[in-house]
């Protein structure tokens, strides 16, 4: 019975840890994927001001 308390243990900690690994790098890659967005958008936009396109 201990035998089997240990291996659950083992287990949970396990994917509990690779939980904790898979989010932290997808908020990563999320927020690195936002912030060059972004930076597109700031592009295009004075890109098309100093062009003199109207915006109206």
């Amino acid at each position: 019975m201990k035998t089997i308390y240990i291996l659950r243990e083992i287990y949970s900690e396990a994917f509990r840890n690779l939980g904790n690994y898979l989010i932290r790098h997808s908020l990563k890659l999320f927020a690195w994927f936002s912030f060059t967005l972004i930076l597109i958008v700031l592009y295009a936009f004075f890109f098309r001001m100093l062009t003199g396109f109207a915006f109206v």
